[in-house]
């Protein structure tokens, strides 16, 4: 069977607050582990988001 070419990635917070996003990634596209900035609403501030594996 074929290897799907989206997944679905947990971003976490880098500020330790404990909270994350989840979201899809197209594997062909982005290869590397995925960085973001967006809103943390317990840290109150935008932080980097760092890609995570979802259990």
């Amino acid at each position: 069977m074929a290897k799907p070419t989206t997944i679905k990635i947990r971003l976490n917070s880098t500020a330790n607050t404990g909270y994350f996003y989840v979201t899809k990634k197209n594997t062909r596209n982005m290869t590397e582990k995925m960085v973001v900035r967006k809103y943390d609403p317990i840290a109150r501030k935008h932080v980097e988001f760092k890609e995570g594996k979802i259990k």
